[in-house]
């Protein structure tokens, strides 16, 4: 999902844009739409964004204690909690392709 990499893509500094001759004001992120369906499980992914399990190989993935506990406190269904669960996993699947971009 473009949003979980979004939140973590790294922007060209400013010796990579001058070996093509642009500046920092040239270069514009695109904008990334949040679907009305994704708002609840971005929300949550955002409020976890400290909460990353590291290793020497990089980020690992989200320390899903806390994001189990915070899941648990929204009093949801089985099934809403099931989506939740599996959209920010998408999340966390493309912001980690993202930070251990090398």
């Amino acid at each position: 999902m473009a949003l979980g990499a979004a939140l973590y893509k790294k922007e060209p500094d400013a010796k990579e844009l001058m070996a093509f001759g642009l500046t920092p004001e040239d270069v514009e992120a695109p904008p990334v739409e949040i679907w009305p369906e994704n708002q609840q499980a971005f929300e949550i992914f955002a409020a976890l964004r400290t909460q990353w399990r590291v290793s020497f190989a990089g980020v690992t993935g989200l320390d899903y204690g806390v994001l189990y506990r915070r899941l648990d406190r929204l009093g949801l269904s089985a099934e809403r909690y099931d989506e939740l669960e599996d959209q920010i996993r998408v999340l966390e699947d493309a912001a980690m392709q993202e930070i251990n971009r090398k």
